[in-house]
């Protein structure tokens, strides 16, 4: 196809997929003349990825270039490669140096392959604005919570795994990060109603 079905294929302006190849975020088509190439499926995928990562996932585009860099140059693991795109997308709460208390709660847990996270700096942040608005979080309630949201994760890469291609699953790790956070805050209250009328229903 060429660069003009590319672009209603996909639903992304003509400029803004020339901006694209400018920035190398996305391959350059099959040349067949000087001034034409040709684009195939795998430039369809990579658009939708890009849109993905910017427009749902708020990246910006060295956050975006950073994911591309992974996709082209795959990193020794699966773990690593999905890393890349984890790590690109902005934290959600602006991190702080993490404390002593919160790296304790990690090795507490088991959880030493997060020790050099800066999602560490987030928990730390946010875990003293809870502390300040009057929630009182102590170690055993954070390794409660853990435990639950660890659950949580393992459906994510689970369906991360499963994905037809590297790249899938980093729009499934970015994406679907971004997309079902919503969901998961709302089925937690919903449970929370479930729950309350279990405990303290009549």
């Amino acid at each position: 196809m060429r660069i003009s079905e590319l672009a209603e294929t996909t639903g992304v302006a003509l400029p803004t997929l020339k901006y694209y190849l400018r920035e190398g975020l996305l391959m350059p088509g099959t040349a067949i003349s000087r001034t034409r190439a040709v684009y195939d499926e795998t430039h369809v995928e990579r658009v939708r990825l890009i849109r993905a990562l910017i427009e749902s996932g708020g990246l910006g585009i060295n956050g975006v270039r950073a994911v591309v860099d992974a996709l082209q140059d795959p990193l020794a693991s699966p773990h690593e490669f999905l890393g890349v795109a984890h790590h690109a997308l902005p934290p959600p709460v602006e991190p702080v140096e993490p404390t002593e208390e919160v790296i304790g709660w990690m090795r507490d847990l088991g959880w030493q392959s997060c020790l050099d996270s800066p999602l560490l700096g987030s928990l730390t942040r946010a875990v003293a604005d809870a502390r300040a608005a009057g929630v009182p979080l102590s170690a055993s309630g954070i390794a409660d919570y853990a435990k639950a949201v660890l659950q949580i994760a393992a459906v994510d890469v689970a369906v991360a795994a499963s994905a037809s291609s590297p790249a899938a699953a980093l729009h499934t790790v970015v994406v679907g990060t971004v997309m079902v956070d919503p969901v998961i805050a709302t089925l937690r209250r919903l449970a929370q109603e479930v729950q309350s009328a279990r405990v303290l229903g009549a």
